[in-house]
């Protein structure tokens, strides 16, 4: 039931494929996962995060999960990081994001964070901004990719 709440707020609130999601939408749909992963808990809830056919990936709008110590637990893009430790995972320029992203969670409760990454939808490596919310011993986030 929380799931099909899920898509039915996620399918109103983020963009279609075509267009290019906002920082409301990021916002939007890590509130959403974080709501989903208190409902039913982590383990049935990150398979429905890293569905690429599901409610938490529109176009190049998707979420990721990671533990504090770097572990992937969901990914929306690419289910080959689920299970890996990427703590020390570079952008382009070497910035350590992953690292950051854990240290800037523990320190806060929400917060955003500019990297690079691969656009699912271009293939190119473009500048993101991610938003993350701390749950628990993980952080939860979305991010936009900026043309």
């Amino acid at each position: 039931m929380v799931v099909a709440a899920a898509a039915v707020l996620t399918a109103s609130v983020v963009p279609a494929a075509a267009e290019n999601a906002s920082k409301d939408d990021a916002i939007a749909m890590v509130k959403q996962a974080v709501t989903l992963i208190k409902a039913e808990g982590g383990d049935k809830a990150y398979p429905t995060i890293s569905d690429k056919a599901g409610p938490f990936v529109k176009g190049d709008l998707y979420v990721v999960v990671y533990q504090l110590d770097g572990k992937v637990l969901a990914h929306g893009s690419n289910a080959k990081f689920i299970g890996k430790d990427l703590i020390d995972a570079q952008d382009v320029d070497g910035k350590l994001y992953v690292k950051e992203r854990v240290e800037l969670a523990a320190k806060q409760p929400s917060f955003w964070q500019e990297y690079k990454f691969v656009n699912p939808v271009t293939k190119k490596v473009e500048p993101k901004e991610m938003y993350c919310e701390k749950l628990d011993n993980t952080a939860v986030c979305a991010g936009i990719y900026k043309l």
